[in-house]
């Protein structure tokens, strides 16, 4: 039976991968080794693997993470100077969540939902 799930993200600098996650984002960091880590929020945990040859603006990884409260996790994120991708801000959807969008420094694509 299945149970939960852990995405694998490519990073170029894990150092400003911690960095952004942790400061922007308020992960917890769960484990930081040679080449990979580990970061977790909540029930959400999310693994990094070295990517030193990553062109960001040929990155597709994406993540979509539900939320529980999405104003509120919205609004934190704008405090901390958190910049919201220019087409994800929080809008509703037609197919029923309620949801905005950031990129990570590797262009790795964030979406946060709320089923509406």
């Amino acid at each position: 039976m299945l149970t939960d799930i852990s995405p694998k993200l490519p990073m170029r600098d894990k150092a400003l991968t911690r960095d952004f996650y942790l400061s922007k984002l308020g992960f917890e960091l769960l484990g930081e080794y040679a080449d990979y880590l580990i970061v977790r929020k909540d029930q959400v945990e999310i693994h990094f693997f070295e990517f030193k040859e990553l062109d960001p603006k040929e990155n597709y990884g994406q993540v979509y993470i539900r939320t529980d409260d999405i104003d509120r996790l919205y609004q934190g994120l704008l405090d901390n100077n958190t910049r919201i991708h220019p087409n994800g801000p929080l809008q509703n959807k037609p197919w029923g969540q309620r949801e905005f969008a950031l990129l990570d420094p590797d262009h790795n694509l964030l979406t946060f939902g709320q089923r509406l």
